[in-house]
């Protein structure tokens, strides 16, 4: 061990790693393109990597990072209400926003299974690595920890967005830190997106 200030620092080395790791993956998604396409990129970088760190670095089941379907019943309650709540939010801001419509508008073509794609491992980093990573050594303040990387990693998107991930993030997380699912905030979130591009783009 290490002293800094006649304090002994004491990590936890699955925290380090997956922090490291996470923050070097949406740098190299970033600076970088491994395919032609970034939904694939992602699928990469933020699913199958981690997978690929837990299995073979940390020695443990996925399940223990929120990778199942968890307690279905409540996850299955939550993505309705997610939906059913998101819906006419999305329309209004969507609908009415010229940096939405101006942003999304490029992303029409090969809706849903883009985002679909883009957004799996997305929410895997996010709600299943880092927050059941985190919640281990902090507990329920891991929601809090782990929405930051998420907010930051918006900054680019129209700025009505960005400002509201910090929250959303929180939300996401709350779903599957309850849930212990991934599953159910990624079925939410790719409503969302897909649901904010088709509306952004006028089609309806």
């Amino acid at each position: 061990m290490r002293y800094l200030l006649g304090e002994k620092l004491d990590f936890n080395w699955k925290v380090v790693t997956a922090t490291i790791f996470s923050t070097l993956l949406l740098m190299v998604d970033h600076y970088h393109k491994i395919t032609a396409y970034k939904y694939l990129d992602r699928v990469i970088l933020y699913l199958v990597i981690p997978l690929l760190v837990i299995l073979i670095l940390f020695r443990e089941n996925p399940k223990e990072y929120g990778f199942s379907f968890g307690d279905w019943k409540l996850g299955l309650t939550y993505t309705g209400l997610g939906i059913l709540f998101m819906a006419p939010v999305i329309y209004l801001l969507g609908s009415g926003d010229a940096s939405m419509k101006e942003y999304y508008d490029r992303f029409l073509p090969g809706l849903p299974w883009t985002t679909f794609l883009d957004l799996i491992g997305w929410e895997f980093i996010f709600r299943g690595w880092l927050l059941f990573a985190y919640a281990r050594k902090m507990g329920p303040d891991a929601l809090w920890l782990q929405a930051v990387p998420f907010a930051l990693a918006h900054i680019g998107k129209p700025e009505i967005e960005t400002l509201s991930t910090i929250f959303g993030g929180f939300a996401f997380g709350w779903v599957a830190y309850r849930t212990k699912s991934f599953v159910w905030p990624f079925l939410i979130h790719w409503f969302i997106a897909t649901f904010i591009i088709i509306v952004a783009a006028g089609v309806i």
